[in-house]
């Protein structure tokens, strides 16, 4: 059994590092990744992919990248319930990246 995903997209917001409760380093981004083919309107849709990134590929993450850069995840998929306040459950689906690769950065005027 395989479980393997492979995204190219953009980041949508600047990533944040936060720390769990055992120390980890841990950040969450949502990927913007373009279909490759147009609907039914001849326009291209755009998915919006949820990554969770952990320790070293999280802190990376951050330090080097913002929002509108372009990066390859390379990771699993994984799905998680959340019990919420009101007692209603959640189903996510995110992708739990094992690597990030900097694919291109815009220029920052220092």
């Amino acid at each position: 059994m395989l479980n393997q995903a492979v995204l190219v997209g953009r980041i949508v917001k600047d990533p944040e590092l936060h720390e769990t409760e055992n120390g980890n380093k841990i950040a969450n981004v949502t990927l913007a990744v373009p279909r490759s083919f147009k609907n039914v309107n001849g326009e291209y849709e755009t998915d919006f992919i949820s990554c969770v990134l952990w320790r070293g590929v999280a802190e990376n993450t951050v330090e080097y990248c913002k929002k509108g850069d372009l990066v390859g995840v390379k990771g699993r998929i994984q799905t998680r319930d959340v019990e919420l306040e009101d007692d209603t459950k959640r189903k996510y689906v995110e992708v739990v990246a094992e690597k990030v690769t900097f694919l291109s950065s815009k220029k920052v005027d220092e």
